[in-house]
């Protein structure tokens, strides 16, 4: 039989250079027109997740009320301002990611959780099903201790149930939220510009609790 070496994040040493100029970014979201980038409306907030292949998840995320705006792009990397191509080579050490913003008078930051959680599969390493490469791997990219607390929680409440239900460790990373390089126009809001377009999303079946108490 042969074996395919797993994935591994390349060094910061290891990584493409990269390049100083950054990605042009759309003026507003093809779905409810609202900005990509800041500034945004006072009172709201943001959060940012890897779930594999950022087409799917970033629609699960802007299909929720209460958000405002969905970007897609690179996170929790070394190259600076990565192109697609560089990323999928696995050689900038960035993994595909969604920010979000959000109004948490109208969803909390547990229910992106829960959909985070729910929508892919946590368990995989670096792949979501037939994706398979270091940018696939899953993330929670956090803003301030609340998040990070909140975040852990929801983790270490949902193990057990996927134990439970055959499932192995869960391997997502929590990490403070680094630069988000947005991606190329085209990948924004892919798949309402292309609705019968690819979507690796699927998640376990396994509910996920959120709004674990958690001591601050």
């Amino acid at each position: 039989m042969f074996f395919r070496k797993s994935p591994a994040i390349p060094s910061k040493a290891e990584a493409l250079p990269g390049r100083p100029e950054r990605m042009p970014v759309p003026p507003a979201h093809f779905v409810n027109n609202h900005p990509l980038e800041p500034p945004f409306p006072d009172g709201l907030e943001q959060a940012m997740f890897g779930m594999g292949c950022f087409w799917g998840a970033e629609r699960k995320f802007w299909q929720l009320s209460g958000v405002f705006s969905t970007a897609v792009g690179y996170a929790a990397g070394h190259t600076p301002n990565p192109t697609y191509r560089e990323v999928c080579s696995g050689l900038t050490g960035h993994t595909e990611a969604v920010l979000v913003v959000f109004d948490p008078k109208a969803i909390r930051y547990d229910d992106l959780l829960q959909a985070f959680w729910e929508s892919h599969d946590p368990t995989q390493g670096m792949r979501q099903g037939n994706d398979v490469g270091t940018q696939y791997r899953s993330g929670i990219y956090y803003y301030g201790e609340a998040q990070r607390r909140a975040a852990e929680a929801s983790r270490d409440a949902y193990q057990p149930r996927l134990t439970a239900a055959g499932h192995g460790p869960i391997t997502t990373e929590i990490l403070p939220a680094s630069e988000f390089y947005y991606a190329e126009e085209y990948h924004q809001q892919y798949l309402a510009k292309n609705p019968g377009g690819y979507c690796g999303l699927g998640g376990t079946g396994v509910s996920c609790p959120v709004g674990i108490a958690v001591d601050a």
